[in-house]
C-alpha cells in the first residue's frame, strides 16, 4: 500500500505557483487577484476562507474578503459581484458555499464573469469539461487528476466508480476521468447495492460527507482509493468517508484524511488563479 500525500504535493504545486507569480510580476508587473465573498458565521466556511487567505499570501497574489451579514440580500451580492467583475486587479472570484437558504445560489454562482470563475462553477465552466476544452475546472476534482498524474497511475480503460453525485465533486470528477478514457460509474444516494459497483471497480473515488461509508469488503484487493470526504466527529477528530483502517492494507493507493486531497483543493484554486492572471497578461 502507499499513501498518496496531497500535502506534499500541494506544497510543491503551491512553489510553483510562488516562482511563476514572481516571474509575472517582474516581466509584466502584474499581480494576480483573488477576491472572496463570506456570508454568514459559518465557523467551517470561516476557516476555509482564511486557509485560502493564508494561502495567497504565501504565494504573492493580491486577496479581498468581503465579510457580509446572513441576513444580506441577494441583490447586494450580485452587486458586489458585479464590481469584482469589473475591477481589473481581480482575476479570481470565489463565493464560499453554502450560503443562506434565502439567497439563490444557481443565480449568484451565473452572476460571476466565467473568465473569473475559479472555483469552476458557472455554468459555462461547468460544462466545458464535458467536451474537453479548456475551462477552469473545479478545484477538488482537479486536486485529485493532479495526483494520478503525480503517482503515475494510468486511467485509461480503469473501471472507476464516483460514489457521489454533485455538481461540484461527483458529476465534473466523472467528466474528467471519461476525458482521460476511464470506464466510469457515478453513484449517489438512491443507488441500489452500493457494494457491487465499487467491489469490481480499479478506482473508488468518494465524496458525500459520510464517515467510513466505504468498508474493507467494498473494495477489492490491489484497489486504488480516493477519499474526498472530511467530516469532524463528536470527539473532534477529522476522518474522511472511508473506514481507513481497514481499507488502507487492501489498496494499492489511498489518500489519508487528513492530508489527501484537501491540501489539493487549495493548490488548485491557487493554480486556477494564475491561469486567470496569465489569460489578462496575454490580452
Amino acid at each position: 500500500m502507499q499513501l498518496i500525500d496531497g500535502k506534499a504535493l500541494a506544497q510543491k504545486i503551491r512553489q510553483e505557483v510562488k516562482e511563476e507569480v514572481d516571474l509575472l510580476n517582474r516581466e509584466r508587473e502584474i499581480v494576480p487577484g483573488l477576491a472572496v465573498i463570506l456570508v454568514g458565521n459559518d465557523p467551517a466556511s470561516h476557516a476555509y476562507v482564511k486557509m485560502k487567505a493564508k494561502a495567497c499570501k504565501e504565494v504573492g497574489f493580491y486577496s479581498i474578503v468581503h465579510e457580509m451579514p446572513d441576513t444580506i440580500s441577494q441583490e447586494e451580492i450580485i452587486a458586489t459581484i458585479e464590481m469584482m467583475n469589473a475591477n481589473p486587479r481581480i482575476d479570481g472570484i470565489l463565493v464560499q458555499l453554502p450560503l443562506p437558504g434565502h439567497i439563490d445560489t444557481t443565480r449568484i454562482l451565473e452572476v460571476i464573469d466565467p473568465a473569473k470563475d475559479v472555483d469552476g462553477f458557472h455554468p459555462y465552466n461547468v460544462g466545458r469539461p464535458v467536451t474537453n476544452p479548456d475551462a477552469f475546472v473545479p478545484c477538488t476534482p482537479l486536486g485529485v487528476m493532479k495526483m494520478f498524474e503525480e503517482y503515475g497511475i494510468e486511467l485509461r480503460g480503469k473501471d472507476v466508480c464516483v460514489v457521489g453525485a454533485s455538481n461540484i465533486v461527483g458529476k465534473p470528477m466523472a467528466a474528467l476521468l471519461l476525458n482521460a478514457e476511464a470506464t466510469v460509474t457515478v453513484t449517489h444516494i438512491y443507488t441500489k447495492d452500493l457494494a457491487a459497483h465499487t467491489s469490481r471497480a480499479d478506482i473508488v473515488i468518494v465524496g458525500v460527507g459520510v464517515p467510513g461509508l466505504i468498508k474493507a469488503e467494498m473494495v477489492k484487493e490491489g484497489a486504488i482509493v480516493i477519499d474526498i470526504g472530511i467530516n469532524r466527529l463528536e470527539d473532534g477528530r477529522l476522518v474522511g468517508d472511508v473506514d481507513y483502517e481497514n481499507v488502507a492494507p487492501k489498496c494499492s493507493y489511498i489518500t489519508p484524511v487528513p492530508g489527501g486531497v484537501g491540501p489539493m483543493t487549495i493548490a488548485m484554486l491557487l493554480s486556477n488563479t494564475l491561469k486567470a492572471a496569465k489569460a489578462r497578461a496575454a490580452r
